[in-house]
């Protein structure tokens, strides 16, 4: 018999504020790694996320955090007196203030590609749902009509992305068995995937989507990318276009959004995200038949957030073991 080599506690006196909602019950397998390894936990334990004030009271004490939406930013930072590492509990890192980490010589990591499976799911639960007006049927069916609502299929579409990382890669995959015709931009592209996967890189993101039947958005939201379906590349989209974004609001300019479905241009839309979030009720998007919405919960997969929760917790342990962590951004 091999004996196994004893647990170093590496966490203990030491504290892990956790901010996302419902960890104990959806990262399971990472939380349990943090207690093995001595950490004490301050979790949330409401149903929505810690107000900057909260925040600010719990970071003074924390040597570690696993984040949320909770925004890091440089005045959340001045209240940590002793805080070592951000684990964001997903990819976006549009929460955290990376130049206020690298001030304060604070780790980040993310886990980038952990949720990928889910968000590329519901991209394509979203293509679907527009093209086959699942929503329109379903409610029509309930309230007693017995109408025929005539789609399209997803078969022999094709698809511009913009962004062309981890999700947009996976998204590809998935869609091989629909015979899809892919192109798509990213200053940043992995070509060799591009090519092996058999998608046309193109140099801007108005010929991404030029002349194609559905657009997918995939990129981070940063200033260089904010509001990149705008007026002006709605435009030069093909009447009838259909917009799907499961990435960040920021990039998609709703007001032009609105317009661009009054007229036809885009004839719907599958969003998962919003430039402001909660989005309120009276959103004008949800008067439109063919705009199909969630609440940011394109990543909400359980095997994600095992996949996410584990990653999280090994890197919070990597750092006070003395090891650098996997997917270390700053």
């Amino acid at each position: 018999m091999t004996a196994t080599a004893p647990l170093i506690p590496v966490g203990t006196g030491r504290t892990v504020i956790v901010g996302p909602v419902r960890y104990p019950e959806l990262c399971s397998s990472g939380r349990q790694l943090l207690i093995d390894h001595g950490f004490t936990l301050v979790e949330n334990d409401s149903t929505v996320p810690w107000t900057q004030a909260e925040l600010h009271a719990l970071i003074a004490d924390a040597d570690a955090a696993v984040g949320g939406v909770e925004v890091y930013d440089a005045e959340a930072l001045s209240h940590a007196n002793r805080l070592q590492i951000i684990a964001r509990l997903g990819v976006g890192l549009d929460n955290i203030d990376l130049d206020a980490t690298r001030g304060r010589d604070v780790k980040v990591v993310n886990v980038p590609g952990g949720n990928a499976a889910a968000v590329a799911e519901l991209a394509i639960g979203f293509m679907l749902s527009v093209l086959r007006r699942i929503p329109e049927m379903d409610s029509a069916t309930k309230a007693g009509r017995w109408d025929r609502f005539v789609g399209r299929e997803l078969a022999g579409t094709s698809i511009g992305l913009i962004g062309f990382g981890a999700i947009a890669q996976l998204l590809t995959r998935r869609l091989a068995g629909f015979d899809v015709s892919i192109k798509a931009y990213d200053p940043y592209a992995d070509e060799a995937a591009a090519a092996r996967l058999g998608v046309s890189l193109v140099d801007t993101a108005a010929a991404a989507v030029a002349d194609v039947d559905i657009v997918s958005v995939h990129a981070p939201h940063i200033a260089a990318t904010h509001h990149i379906v705008d007026a002006e590349l709605i435009s030069g989209m093909r009447q009838g276009t259909i917009l799907i974004n499961t990435s960040r609001g920021g990039l998609v300019d709703q007001g032009a959004l609105v317009d661009a479905l009054a007229t036809g241009r885009i004839a719907g839309a599958g969003l998962d995200v919003f430039e402001i979030e909660p989005t309120s009720q009276d959103n004008p998007l949800f008067s439109h038949p063919m705009v199909v919405v969630a609440p940011h919960a394109a990543a909400d997969s359980r095997e994600a957030y095992e996949r996410i929760g584990l990653a999280t917790a090994e890197a919070i342990v990597d750092v006070f073991a003395g090891r650098v962590p996997t997917a270390l951004v700053a």
